[in-house]
C-alpha cells in the first residue's frame, strides 16, 4: 500500500557554488516526527503541521517562524484542513480512523469524528459547511457536516483514495486515488460525474485559483498531470523527479511547487510553459508545501528530518546560465514603476511590472550576485541569482538496458550537474533519483525501439551530452536442458532463449553458477549444490532483463 510517509538535507550553497541556496536565507524549524500535510491559516499568521510519526500537530507563528504550540492527536495525523474563517481545524488521524476537530483560537480539541481507518487528507468547502475526507485504505470519501460534526455521506471513488481538493466555487471535489484515477465529484449531489485516468499512482492534487485546472502528482511515473476542469481531461503531463508529493501554486498561479521525496528537491514549474525551470535542493524527504499569500516564501515539510524549511521565492528561478537570457520573476512589495533591475552591476531587461512582481531577463554574468530593484521609492535587494556553469558528462554505468525500461539505477558522472532539471535517453525522459555536482542517478523508462540513443542532462547552466545508452530487446529463457539433476550439483545444463549474448550472471535458486555464453540464444552452466530437493528458478541476468527457467534438484539413492 502507498503511504504518504517518506527521505539528507543538502548543504546551503555558498556564494559561487553550484548548490541551490533558496533555503539558505530561510529558517529551518524543528517540528515532530514525519511531518506530512502542512496548512496555513486563512490570515497566514499560523502554520499547522501534521506530524504523523509523533501524533502531534505543530503550530508555527509565521511572523517569527517558531513553534508556539503542540497539539496532541490520535495515532497517525496526516493532514490539517482549516475552515474559511480560521476558527476550526480538521485533523485526519490515519491509524485511529478519526477526524479530530480543534478550536484554533484556544488550540483545544472540540471532538473526534469517527470516519474509519485510513483517514488521509481533508478539504473544507468554501462555505465551511462540509469536509471531504479521503480514506487511503479504502475506495471511499467521507462527507462531514460541520454543523453537527457527523458523517452524512460516503462516496465511492477509486481504490487508494488519497488527495482531495475542492474548486473555489465549491461545486466540485477532485480526489486522487493511487490505483490510477482522479474522480470528479459533484458536491451538490455527492456523486462521481467523471473518472479521469491520470499517470501512474496519482496521489495528491491542487486546484488553480480560477478553478480551470487541477494539478495532480503521480508518484509512480514521477510526473504532474494537468486536468482541464471544463472537460475533465488530462491536457498535459509534466515530468518531475522521483516520488513527487504535495503540489502548491504561487498566489498568482505562475509557478507550481512540487516536493520530490527521493532526490530531496522541490521542482518549480512554469505553469504557462508547463516546464520545470528549476530544481531546488531541500531537506530530507520534502513532502508538504504551503505558499505564503504574498508569494515571497513557501514552507516545505521534510518528512525524514522532522523539520519545516522556509523556501525563499522572491527570485524564481534563482539560477541560470552565464550567458544570461533566463526569464526571472521577482516577487515582493512596492515594486510598481520599477526603473531598473540589476544582477550584480549588470542591468536586466524588464518585461512586466506590477506592485508585487517584476518579470525580467537576466543579463550575462558569473558567480553569485545580488538582485536589486529600483523604484521611485528607492533601491532594494530581493535576493540572489547564481550563474551556473555549463554541465559536462564523463561516464555512464551501466550503459545498456532493456527496451521495456528497468528499475535498475543508472549513474551518470560528470561535473556541474547539481540542480539537474531533466535527463533524456534519446527522446525518453529518465526519472531522476539523486543528484550531486558530480553524479546524477536515474532510472530509464521504456523506449520506442532497441538501439543506441544519446544521453542528455539539462541543468540551469545548459545541457550536456556525448554519452550513449543502448536499449536491447527483452531477454527470454525458453528452455533448461536437462531440467533435473542431483542436489550434489555438477549437472551440465544448456539454457536456451533470446538476448543471452551479454549474460552477466546465472543462478540456480539464487546460488551463482559457472556459465559460458555460446551465442545469443544459448548459455551453458553447471548446477551448484543445493541443500534441499525441489524445483527452483534458473535466472539469467542480462542487460535485457533477468528471465528465468526451472531446474529440479533430486536426492541420490541411499539405504
Amino acid at each position: 500500500m502507498f503511504a504518504l510517509a517518506l527521505r539528507s538535507p543538502e548543504p546551503a550553497r555558498a556564494p559561487g557554488s553550484t548548490l541551490n541556496a533558496a533555503f539558505a536565507a530561510g529558517a529551518v524549524i524543528p517540528v515532530g516526527n514525519t511531518p506530512q500535510g502542512i496548512t496555513l491559516s486563512p490570515d497566514a499568521a499560523r502554520l499547522y503541521v501534521a506530524n504523523r510519526g509523533s501524533n502531534t500537530v505543530s503550530v508555527i507563528d509565521t511572523a517569527t517562524n517558531t513553534v508556539i504550540d503542540t497539539l496532541a492527536t490520535g495515532a497517525g495525523p496526516a493532514d490539517v484542513a482549516i475552515n474559511p474563517d480560521g476558527t476550526r481545524g480538521y485533523v485526519t488521524v490515519f491509524d485511529d480512523g478519526l477526524v479530530s476537530v480543534f478550536d484554533l483560537a484556544s488550540d483545544t480539541l472540540v471532538t473526534d469524528i469517527p470516519v474509519g481507518a485510513g483517514a488521509t487528507m481533508a478539504a473544507v468547502t468554501p462555505d465551511g459547511t462540509r469536509v471531504y475526507v479521503t480514506r487511503q485504505t479504502t475506495d471511499t470519501v467521507s462527507v462531514i457536516d460541520t454543523a453537527t460534526n457527523t458523517v452524512t455521506g460516503t462516496i465511492t471513488v477509486g481504490a487508494g483514495a488519497t488527495g482531495v481538493a475542492i474548486t473555489p466555487n465549491g461545486t466540485r471535489a477532485y480526489v486522487a486515488s493511487f490505483s490510477g484515477s482522479v474522480s470528479a465529484i459533484d458536491t451538490a449531489t455527492n456523486t462521481v460525474t467523471d473518472t479521469i485516468i491520470a499517470g501512474d499512482v496519482p496521489i495528491l492534487l491542487t486546484v488553480s485559483a480560477d478553478g480551470a485546472r487541477v494539478y495532480v502528482t503521480n508518484a509512480g511515473s514521477a510526473s504532474v498531470s494537468v486536468i482541464d476542469t471544463a472537460t475533465n481531461t488530462v491536457t498535459d503531463t509534466i515530468g518531475v523527479s522521483a516520488q513527487p508529493r504535495f503540489p502548491a501554486l504561487s498566489p498568482d498561479g505562475a509557478h507550481l511547487y512540487v516536493g520530490n521525496a527521493d532526490p530531496d528537491t522541490v521542482s518549480v514549474i512554469d505553469t504557462a510553459t508547463r516546464t520545470v525551470v528549476e530544481n531546488i535542493s531541500a531537506g530530507d524527504g520534502p513532502t508538504g508545501i504551503a505558499v505564503f499569500p504574498d508569494g515571497t516564501r513557501a514552507y516545505v515539510g521534510n518528512a525524514n528530518a522532522g523539520t519545516v524549511g522556509v523556501l525563499r521565492t522572491t527570485v524564481i528561478p534563482d539560477q541560470g546560465p552565464t550567458s544570461g537570457g533566463t526569464t526571472v520573476t521577482l516577487t515582493g512589495h512596492h515594486l510598481a514603476n520599477a526603473s531598473a533591475v540589476r544582477f550584480g552591476t549588470a542591468k536586466a531587461v524588464i518585461t512586466a511590472n506590477t506592485a508585487t512582481s517584476v518579470t525580467c531577463t537576466a543579463p550575462a554574468g558569473s558567480g553569485a550576485v545580488p538582485v536589486t530593484v529600483t523604484t521611485p521609492g528607492g533601491t532594494g535587494t530581493l535576493g540572489s541569482f547564481y550563474y551556473t556553469p555549463v554541465p559536462a558528462l564523463t561516464g555512464i554505468s551501466p550503459d545498456t538496458g532493456p527496451v521495456s525500461g528497468s528499475d535498475q539505477e543508472i549513474v551518470l558522472t560528470g561535473r556541474n550537474l547539481a540542480g539537474a532539471i531533466d535527463v533524456y535517453f534519446g527522446t525518453t525522459r529518465a526519472v531522476i533519483q539523486r543528484v550531486s555536482d558530480t553524479q546524477v542517478t536515474v532510472r530509464a523508462a521504456r523506449a520506442p525501439a532497441p538501439g543506441g540513443v544519446a544521453v542528455t542532462v539539462l541543468t540551469s547552466g545548459g545541457s550536456a551530452d556525448g554519452l550513449t545508452y543502448t536499449y536491447v530487446d527483452q531477454s527470454t529463457v525458453t528452455g533448461v536442458s536437462p531440467s533435473m539433476g542431483p542436489t550434489s550439483g555438477g549437472t551440465q545444463v544448456t539454457i536456451t532463449g533470446t538476448g543471452l549474448s551479454q549474460t552477466e550472471r546465472v543462478t540456480f535458486h539464487g546460488n551463482p553458477a559457472p556459465f559460458a555464453v555460446i551465442s545469443d540464444t544459448t548459455v551453458t552452466a553447471t548446477s551448484p549444490p543445493s541443500a534441499t530437493e525441489g524445483t527452483f528458478d534458473v535466472t539469467v541476468t542480462t542487460p535485457g532483463g533477468t528471465p528465468a527457467g526451472a531446474f529440479t534438484y533430486v536426492s541420490g539413492p541411499g539405504i
